[in-house]
């Protein structure tokens, strides 16, 4: 049996943002059809695209080297 490990998420705050309807219902049917929550696909987004910009350097929060 493994070991069950408890695992720290980074400090989060809450923002809100406006998006057009037909996006937001496109953003919550592929979080549905992936199991994850809308907040953390956009999330996962959001550090995606960040992560593609040629003009400037992103690190990944998520990536706890």
């Amino acid at each position: 049996m493994s070991t069950f490990t408890v695992k720290r998420q980074p400090p989060m705050k809450t923002k809100t943002f406006r998006l057009p309807t037909p996006l937001l219902e496109q953003l919550e049917k592929t979080a549905q059809k992936y199991g994850v929550s809308t907040n953390d696909f956009v999330r996962q987004c959001c550090v995606y695209a960040l992560g593609c910009m040629e003009s400037e350097e992103f690190d990944d929060p998520d990536d706890n080297r």
